[in-house]
């Protein structure tokens, strides 16, 4: 891949894909006048971090977010595709291309600005490549789950809540969805698989299951229904519960109208420029690199309390890349006992760094908190191992 160096290259231009190869960079005519308009106007702001906090803070302020939104997730593209081309190749049997996932990631922008917070010392790009790889990795196997299961092992697993969004999803209206709804309950309390069931692989009921099921919806909604009837509302059911569950991700470029004439990116508004004028970068910079500083004493200051075997486990772990199965034949000692003792150390290393929070930076510490800390602390540890390599 290409890098992009230029300011207005990296927040105007997307990837673009060849057989699902990298194919060069597509410039989008709107944000690039977006960013060129910016530039003219404090032509001596010419640093990559200047402009992040800049549309990150126009992201957070203005009622203009969408425009912010698309100048950020083009400066990600590149944290976007490496994460990408890492994570599908860790994932030997998936049917999803590169393309695939990157699409599936980069849709995640608004989850990466939500949980992001500079004062915390991650760079957005170390940030986002964190969620864009658990983002990945969590639909993959999602996915793979549901690629697997019949209609009717679906159906078993999905709960009456993501039922009732999936056919809302469909447009249906509130009286089909209520008749469905009973159906479904219907058929998972009479419909009960044996022991020996595959539940991934579950065939239909049988006749007799479906009458028993028809004669149960029958005895409470005033609008009879056949076992035919029913069968197929279950199996659109099914159908609309994947689609609604793992649509296909849209290109930012996607075509709108009748024709080819113009894209989803090119109905973006004009950029306010008042914003720029409350940004002091220079300041927040320091302020962010002093706090970096304190974060990286206190992890670890936290590291050096460790027990010495588990310190050793973090060493492996980080430096060397080794899995917990490798890990306990180094040590001679089980699976189960480095995962305890990772997750423990995990587990004393975010309380270190929620305490400094809450100390330093005097913030409340959520549960939403604890989410962004845990990333943070995540790509401090690779980085805090690589660097004593």
């Amino acid at each position: 891949m290409q890098t992009r160096q230029d300011i207005t290259e990296i927040f105007s231009t997307f990837v673009q894909f060849d057989s699902d190869r990298f194919a060069g960079w597509a410039t989008q005519a709107r944000l690039r006048r977006s960013i060129q308009s910016c530039l003219n106007h404090t032509p001596q702001e010419t640093s990559e971090s200047f402009w992040i906090l800049y549309w990150y803070k126009f992201w957070q302020n203005s009622d203009n977010k969408f425009l912010a939104k698309q100048h950020l997730a083009a400066y990600l593209q590149e944290s976007c595709y490496w994460t990408s081309q890492k994570t599908v190749s860790s994932f030997v049997s998936t049917q999803y291309k590169l393309s695939d996932c990157f699409q599936i990631a980069i849709a995640h922008v608004d989850k990466v600005l939500n949980s992001f917070n500079p004062n915390q010392g991650s760079s957005l790009k170390n940030y986002a490549s964190i969620i864009f790889g658990n983002v990945i990795r969590e639909t993959l196997r999602q996915r793979h789950e549901v690629d697997i299961c019949t209609d009717w092992s679906l159906l078993r697993k999905i709960s009456q809540k993501r039922l009732v969004e999936s056919l809302q999803d469909t447009g249906l209206s509130s009286e089909t969805i209520n008749a469905c709804v009973i159906a479904w309950n219907c058929f998972k309390i009479l419909y009960v698989p044996t022991k020996t069931s595959n539940s991934r692989q579950l065939s239909a009921p049988d006749s007799e299951t479906w009458e028993a099921i028809a004669k149960a919806y029958n005895s409470q909604t005033p609008q009879p229904a056949n076992p035919q009837i029913l069968e197929k509302w279950l199996l659109n059911a099914a159908k609309a519960v994947r689609k609604y569950l793992y649509p296909n991700p849209d290109s930012l470029n996607v075509s709108k109208g009748g024709d080819d004439s113009w894209e989803l990116l090119d109905n973006l508004p004009g950029t306010e420029q008042s914003l720029i004028y409350e940004i002091i970068a220079q300041e927040e910079e320091q302020t962010r690199t002093t706090q970096q500083g304190e974060i990286n004493k206190t992890l670890a200051a936290a590291i050096a309390q460790l027990e010495p075997q588990v310190q050793q486990i973090l060493q492996l772990y980080y430096t060397q890349n080794l899995n917990q199965d490798a890990i306990a034949k180094q040590l001679d000692m089980k699976q189960y006992t480095v995962s305890r003792r990772l997750t423990k150390a995990r587990e004393t290393l975010l309380k270190s760094l929620a305490n400094w929070s809450q100390d330093t930076l005097h913030i409340a510490v959520t549960s939403d908190l604890l989410i962004t800390m845990s990333a943070v602390m995540e790509e401090w540890l690779h980085n805090y191992y690589s660097a004593s390599c």
